[in-house]
């Protein structure tokens, strides 16, 4: 029994005599959205709708593992009831260096697009769009939210990265580090058919906080489902 005992005391996960285990160090990538901009997002998404709406999001990359964004805005688009576009390259310039005057130094991180009652999910204009962000920035996301399906305390949105083609063509996973924190959330039928885990992945860690306390445009606060 002693025997038994050192033997799988020096393995991991087992208590015993062996060297006492050492917390494990989470390697997931976690994008952090305030309740400000969570909040602008919905209202966004709520007054477009039935029409896609899109934004830029501010925020800063705060280390390998951590995107964090504290506030987004909208910008001139041509939308539809199922894509969206910018049609002003210069806006964001400009944009940005008002920000700067009114003390927002923020660099942008990703953009964000509505999806008025079909879930979240990346079409091919949303794929172009996500690719012009990536050559600027290899860490740029994109972050699809549901305005219609989102009711007070559960909000209907996530967050994608295109998949390299060469990555998968070698056999390669897009991330080579994965979460030993969290939860798995169930891919929807719909996103996997529109290339969910073969264009784009997930990034699981879609880290919204206050989420109970957000209000629709008009201040109330948002219907129970």
């Amino acid at each position: 029994m002693d025997r038994m005992s050192r033997f799988f005391g020096n393995l991991p996960g087992f208590a015993g005599t062996g060297a006492p285990e050492a917390p494990l160090v989470d390697s997931s990538e976690k994008v952090q959205i305030s309740s400000l901009a969570l909040l602008k997002m919905l209202k966004h998404g709520r007054a477009g709708v039935p029409m896609e709406v899109m934004g830029l999001m501010l925020g800063q990359f705060v280390d390998d593992y951590t995107i964090n964004c504290v506030d987004v805005f909208a910008m001139p688009q041509s939308g539809t009831g199922v894509s969206v576009e910018a049609v002003d390259p210069v806006f964001q310039t400009k944009m940005l260096e008002m920000l700067k005057q009114t003390g927002r130094p923020e660099m942008v991180v990703g953009w964000y697009h509505s999806h008025p009652g079909f879930g979240c999910w990346m079409s091919g204009v949303d794929i172009n769009t996500q690719q012009s962000f990536e050559a600027l920035n290899q860490r740029a996301v994109a972050v699809v939210i549901d305005p219609v399906q989102s009711v007070k305390g559960k909000v209907v949105i996530d967050c994608f990265r295109l998949i390299n083609p060469q990555l998968m063509m070698l056999g390669q996973e897009p991330r080579q580090t994965t979460s030993n924190v969290g939860h798995l959330k169930k891919s929807s039928i719909q996103a996997l058919i529109h290339g969910l885990n073969r264009h784009y992945y997930s990034m699981v860690s879609v880290l919204c906080r206050a989420t109970s306390a957000l209000k629709d445009t008009k201040g109330d606060r948002l219907p129970e489902k």
